[in-house]
């Protein structure tokens, strides 16, 4: 009798063990000014721990050193980091299987720049909050006690598309001039590249397109009182439209992205206007016309999430990895 109640609850352990390793993992890669490390990001993972029991989070990092982390997210250069994360990904057992991703701000587009460009273990569902897609066309105002963002927001603004800038200033590298598109495109070295914004044609990446589309879900978190981010619709893949360009016929309906800036010389281009959308540059149109992509408004600034992470979380974060 005893052994059979030994051998049942070795059985029990085995059920639980199995069904804890099939919850699909979760990596976060954290915004401006953060760290992998911090109170915010530690809580954050808490609360995802308890809303799926059992899941396993990486936090990415640059560098296990949160002050040299958080340094990171100003000066360094964007695509060696992605380079560095994919090779941080890959490393981790847990993650073989694929995983389900999150990013806060920037981390969102990194993320994205990951999945374009290696996605080797595959992300399943990838959510952004608040996240620079289109790039900005201006940079958020510091902190008056924030010395390493007021020292990066004057180098870039001295020169945003310097070969130095676009090597060292984190922001320079998703910087969007919608009055200078050509000079973005020939001098930008990660946004313009990661978006196939480039100025020759057949140099766009079409394996950037099969890896975006490969993805089950792509969910775009706005902040609807945004200030930090400008356009804020850089978040739902929006942009300035450019002075010159301010004629352009633009179609409504319900298919389109909603347009949340009124008509004026900063117009909003929403998403499925977006040239890199209707020639479907980056696999962006499939993955929408297949019902991949997920637009989500949140009331706040840039990154006042409340709650409103919760219910994205619960339905697609922490499904099964046996689950296509």
């Amino acid at each position: 009798m005893l052994s059979s109640i030994v051998l049942f609850a070795g059985l029990v352990n085995i059920v639980s063990s199995a069904a804890v390793n099939d919850i699909r993992p979760l990596v976060i890669w954290h915004g401006l000014g953060d760290t992998y490390a911090s109170p915010g990001m530690d809580r954050f993972q808490s609360e995802v721990k308890e809303m799926h029991p059992g899941i396993f989070i990486h936090s990415i990092f640059i560098d296990e050193d949160p002050n040299a982390d958080q340094r990171a997210t100003f000066y360094g250069n964007v695509n060696q980091q992605i380079v560095q994360v994919a090779e941080q990904l890959a490393d981790i057992p847990e993650l073989s299987r694929g995983f389900d991703a999150i990013g806060f701000s920037q981390g969102g587009q990194f993320l994205r720049g990951y999945v374009e460009r290696n996605n080797s273990p595959p992300v399943h569902n990838l959510i952004t909050f608040g996240s620079q897609h289109m790039g900005v066309s201006d940079l958020p105002a510091c902190n008056p006690w924030d010395l390493l963002c007021q020292v990066a927001r004057r180098a870039a603004a001295r020169g945003m598309y310097s070969e130095w800038a676009q090597e060292n200033l984190v922001q320079a590298q998703y910087f969007r001039d919608p009055q200078r598109l050509s000079q973005y495109m020939s001098s930008g070295s990660f946004l313009p590249d990661i978006n196939n914004e480039v100025l020759l044609p057949s140099s766009r990446n079409s394996s950037y397109a099969d890896n975006l589309a490969s993805l089950n879900k792509l969910v775009l978190v706005l902040f609807l009182q945004d200030k930090t981010v400008v356009p804020k619709e850089s978040a739902w893949f929006g942009s300035e439209q450019p002075l010159e360009d301010i004629t352009m016929d633009q179609p409504s309906g319900s298919s389109q992205t909603p347009m949340l800036s009124p008509p004026n010389a900063k117009d909003i281009i929403p998403m499925r206007l977006q040239t890199l959308y209707k020639e479907d540059w980056i696999g962006l149109r499939q993955l929408d016309e297949c019902g991949g992509v997920e637009f989500v408004a949140c009331q706040g600034e840039h990154m006042q999430i409340g709650d409103c992470w919760k219910d994205l979380v619960a339905e697609w974060v922490g499904g099964s990895l046996s689950v296509n």
